[in-house]
């Protein structure tokens, strides 16, 4: 009998322990990413949301694309569920001709013409990334499009050092590259 209780003991403790343990989790559809670069002795900081296109090639900046249902359209967030930040650190730089000072930023892209880009920089932070307040712009950059050498399944920033105090600034998805100079002033 007591062989009967241990055993129905030990089997209760052992179901109690298995239903505390944290079931894994699916990965995030749109997972945080981040790329940093210290350019002529600034750092800057690009934080975003990166969505994967999971079957929608050509279909995601088209005139009556994924993109234009957003609320913000044609303003698009250039990322996945909170707005994406930048930050820049150590002193102000350059986007472009754009003087951007030290502290943080959203990023957003103005992609009414799907040949010519504009970066914004908007003062507003914190939010998510369909709340879009025009007036909090710092400023619009043109921006360099092209097409990638091969579809861009992620969403993917890079920051690049170049030396000499220049850099730049790329995203990069679906069937579109975009790129803006960054130099440290």
């Amino acid at each position: 009998m007591k062989r009967l209780f241990a055993c129905t003991g030990l089997l209760a403790l052992a179901a109690t322990l298995s239903a505390q343990t944290p079931a894994a989790q699916a990965p995030p559809a749109s997972p945080a990413e981040s790329t940093t670069a210290t350019i002529g002795g600034k750092t800057v900081t690009v934080a975003y949301g990166a969505p994967s296109v999971k079957g929608r090639a050509g279909t995601l900046f088209t005139k009556d694309g994924r993109i234009s249902k957003d609320p913000t359209y044609p303003i698009w967030r250039a990322g996945a569920n909170s707005a994406t930040k930048m930050r820049v650190e150590g002193g102000s730089v350059k986007i472009g001709p754009l003087s951007v000072p030290a502290g943080d930023y959203t990023l957003y892209v103005d992609i009414s013409n799907p040949d010519a880009w504009n970066l914004v920089v908007n003062k507003q932070t914190g939010q998510w990334g369909t709340k879009y307040d025009k007036s909090m712009d710092l400023g619009r950059v043109p921006m360099q499009t092209s097409a990638p050498p091969a579809m861009v399944e992620t969403l993917k920033y890079t920051l690049v050092d170049n030396g000499g105090g220049q850099g730049s600034l790329t995203l990069a998805w679906e069937n579109k590259s975009a790129s803006v100079p960054i130099s440290a002033h």
